[in-house]
Formats: C-alpha cells, structure tokens, sequence
C-alpha cells in the first residue's frame, strides 16, 4: 500500500432516502478514503435470474471517484436471492439439524453446482461491468466464508471421493481410524456412511478437515475467476472472522486460514470486540497476529493485511467512551495493519442488524463517535508515510492446529469439561499480550520454526510424528517450548499413541505419565509461583506426571496425587522445555511463561510495561524504529521511553530516551526514532 486506508461498508441501496452526495461530504470531512461495497446484495444485482441491474453499484463508483474516494467491490455470494432457492431448493444446505430456511445469510451450500453456476454468472457479470472503472483498488472474495455445516448427500459423494482419492483403500482407514470399534468398521466404498451420527472421533476430525477444504477450494475458485478481470496494481481479498462468542474469540474452527489465504494477494480480517470498561486490546492485537502470520513474505515474516471490519458504535454496549474510538485504530496499525474500515456507515433502519450501529446513528446526524472518527482520518492521512507497511519482528511464537482443535474439543464431552481448544489457547496469548511479548502464529505447515526463540504450544492433541519431531529438534538446537496438557497424545489420525505419553515430545520434555484425572480440591504444593489461595488452584484436568530428567516447577498439594509433577522444565541439548500438565490459573501460567520467555531471551525494555499499557514495535518503510504506546485504562498514566531520542508523532513533539511519556485515559502515543 502506498498509504493508510481509512473507510467503511456502504450500501447505498440500504439508504431510505437519497443521500449519497450528502454521505460522502461527510465521509470527506471525517477522511475516509475507501469504502466497501456490494458484498451483500445478490438480489439487487440480479434480481431475476439474468436480469442485472448495476445501478446501485454504478452510483457509488462514479460518486465515489469523483471525491477521490477508493473502493473495494465484493463479490455478492454470501447471500442467495429468492428466485434461486425457489428454482433450486438444493442449493440450500442440509446440515445435521436438517435442510436450511431462506432468510439468514450464508444458508447455502458453497459446493452446490446449482450454487456455483448461479455465483460464477452474477460474480462474472459484475467483473466485465467494472473491471475498468479507475475507483476501484481490489475486490473481497465472499464474505466472512465457511462451509456452514454442509453435510447432506451430495456433500457425502464429494468426501467420499476425497477419502478415496486420499486414502486410496478401505483397509487403510479402518486400520488408522479404529472402526472395527462398535461394529464401524466399512468393507465397501458405497457403504460409507454419513459423518453426522459418527461415535469415531478420527472420523468426524477428517470430516472437518474436509469441510475446510471446501472453503479453500472455494475461495481459490472465486480467486481465480477475479483475477481473470482485475487489472495491474489491484488485489483480491477476504475477510476471514475468529471464533465467535459473542465478539472475536480464538482460531476459527471452521477455515484453515493459512491454507486458504495462499491465493489472496493480502489477507483481510474482521475483529469485534468489547469496549468501555471491557476495552483491552486483545482481541485486536490477536486478529492482527493471526491475520499478519497467514501470508508470509521471502524473508518468513508476516505480511501486512486489512482490517476489512471492526466496529464503531456496534451493539448498543459497545458505544466506545470518548479515545477508545483512536485507541482502537492506532492499535490495529501497530500490530501491521495498512487499512481499517468500520462496519458499516450508517445505522440500518430494519432487519437483523438494526441495533448493530455504523459510524452514524439512525438519524445520519454527526455523534460523538464520528467526530472523533474525523481526528482519526485526519492523523491517518498526516502519519499515513510513517505508518504504513510496518515490518514487525517477533521472538515468539504461538503453534496452532486446526486437527488439534478438532481433536480435542471431540472429546472434551468425555471428560466434562466445558474448555474448549481456544480456552486453552487464548490464556496463553493473553498472558503474552499483557507482559507485551509480540507473537507470531504457525502451524503445522509453516516452515520458519527455527527463526523463533520460544515456541508455545497449546494443546497440541493431534499432529504427526513428524511434526513432534520437528519440536524436538528445535528445542535440542536451542529453542525454548511451553506444552500444555494433551500434547503429543494423538496423531493426525486423532487416534490415542500406544507409547507412554506425551509420546515423542517424552523425549525433550523429560517426563512420563500413563494416568490422568479430574482435579478436585487440588492446588499446586506451597504456591511455587506465589500467586495466592484462590489463584493456586489447579481446575479440569491434571495428568499424573512422573519426572525422568525434568525439573519439577510444581507439584499437586493432594493427599494421594501428591507425589506427581504438575509443571516442569527439561534441558535437552540447546534448549528448554517447560510442559504444564494441568489447567491452572491464569495467574500461574503468566508465571510460567514469564519464566520461559526469560530463559529464552525473550525479555527486554518492553517487559518493564504490563497491561493496562501495552506496547509494539516495528521499522517502517523509512527503515526507522516506530514504537507505540497504549493505555488500556481509564486512570492516565506514565512510562518512560527507553529508547533512542525521536519524535511523538501524534503531537510532533520530542521523544527523548528515557525520559516520560504522558498518556491520558485510553490513550495513545507513537514514537518515531530519528
């Protein structure tokens, strides 16, 4: 990007009155530089079956590019028109609860050939009607896409097939997969069964491997059909989204993002999350993690992405009090992103999304929100060399896997534990997040391990021999690893290793177990890590752990489990490997990951600050340091900049090394070295 992208979502055919002269001398005044459109309007665009009206879309373009404003055209494939469900019921998905009604958005079945022919003529049209227009700088590929549970019998022949063309034998997926178990066993190709009722966890995680193939191939296949159109200098795009619980959460279950992300030119997110008291940056600072690692560059470093949505007002609780607006933007561009755009403009008057609120309330009038959106695109725009492309470089990293997630939430039932895969990840993230360690994401695919320090792997369940292999090297050549409890138990097949666990990792961990159970009244013996009673607790599960050659960090405060680690820590060659056997505090496992990232020199001038203020670094397109400061609170604060003298870019005014920064309530200061 040559600048910072500033917008929003607009829909001018959402408008209840003309005023789309009147919407972009306010998005002028405010400096927005880009909009997003025409993601959501099939129906509008071809409201009967090839009969296309581009009025809409025209207006914008032309309004748009006459006041210099950019724009980002969607394709519109998220949300099916009436006439194609009442000509091709099928193209509705039929999910384990039964088919899909009309009326939500992503109803469909992405594979559907009805779905796919009608989505290839309505996305091929819009392309030749606006591929020359000057406005347009890229276009998104659907919208926040997955497969939506599509598991009916024309989706059962394409797996398979995929299991066919995989597996190649019977024999193979009987052996791997335990079916001989309560008579599953499948002796013909046409008996393969439906995945729906399976009792057979390596089943069922197959399955959802596939179905995130299916969004891969997907957004691959609208790829491919954009670029045929787009011209030199623009790019394709998508939102991906996290998991949802109520706001951005964890991994998204439902897309291998890595995976899918190879065929866009840059990675797009949309990030939702908690403000007033709430306001913790977290959830910002992890979409950019995870959306930065997606694509990486020759040199194995993340790439900058769009920040395709995030919230202005939103949901009536999340009206931000005044400087959360500015804190939120400037935290998005210091995590790598180079554009943040609003969902949406305005307020919708109707419908599902009625009290999901734009920039602008029901009313179009100026709010508090959008006067202090105008001081944001004013900064944007003056800081916009210094800011964009930000190149940032990190020590750590967090390991994640969609088959672990799959895996190990298959059988949190088992157990009854409410904890999911992302309960267990997210704890880790935070706690790195709060002492202002900067992470990147991997997976099992990346390639660029041993460019970290200090690699933390949250419930790995299910990965390959080869994989923990891997970690192992790493660590005897001198890398520093934090396991949590269920990792290495799996392998890929999500069936349960035959050796005493954790399998291989045993061997860089130094440790054993063959027991594990449900703590109750357990704590961990004399508080080791100084925590306090209530923050000592050890809840959900505990394996009995037995030391070979690790140090024991902490053991079990229990009568008869007193005699098993709970924590340890093993030299093995180079490097370190810490493995924490139980669920604890969160509390205990900042501790713990304090101590790993010292040992791995991981540990610098940014620990001397913990949340609520909150830092990042990176080198922009000058070559020159850029470090920015926040305030997570609403009580002002102070810290003292430690590095080299330069200049406050929000206030231009001098940074001198080791002298103070004043920052006010949800504040926030950027520091460019000379």
């Amino acid at each position: 990007m040559d600048k910072l992208l500033f917008g929003v979502a607009y829909y001018d055919e959402y408008m209840p009155y003309e005023r789309l002269d009147k919407d972009i001398a306010m998005m002028k005044d405010a400096g927005i530089n880009v909009v997003r459109i025409a993601e959501s309007t099939w129906s509008t665009v071809e409201p009967q079956e090839g009969t296309f009206d581009f009025t809409h879309i025209d207006r914008v373009l032309n309004a748009m590019h006459k006041a210099g404003i950019q724009v980002i055209v969607g394709t519109p494939t998220y949300a099916v028109p009436t006439w194609l469900v009442h000509k091709y019921p099928d193209v509705l998905a039929i999910t384990p609860q039964g088919q899909n009604q009309y009326g939500p958005r992503q109803n469909m079945d992405i594979s559907n050939s009805h779905f796919r022919t009608h989505a290839e003529q309505v996305i091929r049209a819009i392309m030749k009607h606006v591929k020359d227009h000057p406005a347009i700088i890229g276009y998104q590929v659907d919208n926040e896409t997955k497969a939506y549970n599509t598991t009916g019998p024309s989706v059962q022949k394409i797996f398979v097939a995929y299991m066919k063309d995989k597996y190649k034998s019977l024999d193979v997926i009987n052996e791997i997969y335990g079916l001989d178990y309560w008579s599953n066993r499948i002796n013909t190709w046409e008996d393969f069964p439906s995945t729906v009722g399976t009792i057979n966890a390596s089943l069922a995680a197959e399955f959802a491997t596939f179905q995130r193939k299916l969004v891969t191939d997907y957004l691959a296949w609208q790829t491919a059909m954009v670029n045929e159109y787009k011209k030199p200098g623009q790019f394709v795009t998508q939102n991906f989204d996290l998991e949802w619980r109520g706001y951005s959460y964890g991994i998204q279950p439902d897309v291998d993002h890595f995976a899918a992300a190879k065929a866009l030119d840059i990675a797009g997110i949309d990030i939702y999350h908690p403000t007033q008291d709430q306001l913790t940056g977290t959830e910002i600072s992890f979409g950019g993690d995870v959306t930065r690692s997606m694509k990486t560059n020759a040199s194995n470093y993340g790439k900058n992405y769009l920040v395709l949505e995030t919230e202005a007002q939103g949901f009536p609780q999340w009206v931000p009090y005044p400087g959360q607006l500015r804190l939120q933007a400037f935290s998005h561009l210091a995590s790598g992103a180079v554009m943040l755009e609003y969902w949406h403009w305005h307020s919708i008057h109707n419908s599902a999304e009625t009290y999901w609120k734009g920039l602008l309330s029901h009313d179009f009038e100026p709010n508090p929100t959008y006067n202090e959106a105008k001081t944001i695109g004013k900064d944007f725009a003056r800081l916009s060399s210094q800011l964009v492309n930000i190149k940032k470089t990190n020590s750590a990293a967090i390991l994640f896997s969609n088959v672990a997630l799959t895996g190990f939430n298959a059988f949190s039932f088992g157990w009854g534990a409410r904890e999911k895969y992302n309960d267990v990840l997210r704890p880790m993230y935070d706690a790195l997040y709060k002492m202002n360690i900067g992470v990147d994401f991997v997976d099992p695919s990346s390639t660029n391990l041993d460019q970290y320090k200090l690699i933390v792997v949250p419930a790995l369940y299910a990965a390959s021999d080869a994989l923990l292999e891997r970690l192992n090297l790493f660590v005897k050549n001198g890398g520093h690893i934090v396991y949590t409890f269920k990792s290495g138990f799996s392998d890929e097949n999500v069936k349960v290793r035959t050796t005493r666990q954790p399998g291989i990792i045993s061997e860089a961990c130094g440790i054993s177990y063959s027991q594990f159970t449900i703590p109750r009244q357990v704590s961990l013996k004399n508080d080791p890590f100084q925590v306090g009673k209530d923050n000592n607790s050890v809840k959900t599960w505990m394996e009995l752990i037995t030391p070979t050659t690790a140090k024991v960090l902490a053991s079990y405060e229990h009568p008869v489990w007193g005699q098993y680690a709970a924590i340890t820590q093993n030299s093995y060659g180079k490097g370190i490997a810490t493995y924490i056997g139980c669920m604890t505090s969160d509390a205990v496992l900042q501790k713990v990951l304090e101590t790993a990232a010292k040992k791995a020199n991981v540990w610098g001038l940014d620990q001397q600050l913990t949340f609520p203020l909150i830092t990042k670094s990176g080198v922009n397109q000058q070559g020159k340091a850029v470090h920015y400061y926040f305030n997570y609170s609403s009580v002002p604060a102070s810290v003292t900049y430690p590095y080299a003298n330069g200049k406050e870019l929000i206030s231009s005014k001098p940074a001198l090394k080791n002298a103070a920064l004043k920052l006010g309530a949800w504040d926030v200061k950027v520091v460019e070295e000379n």
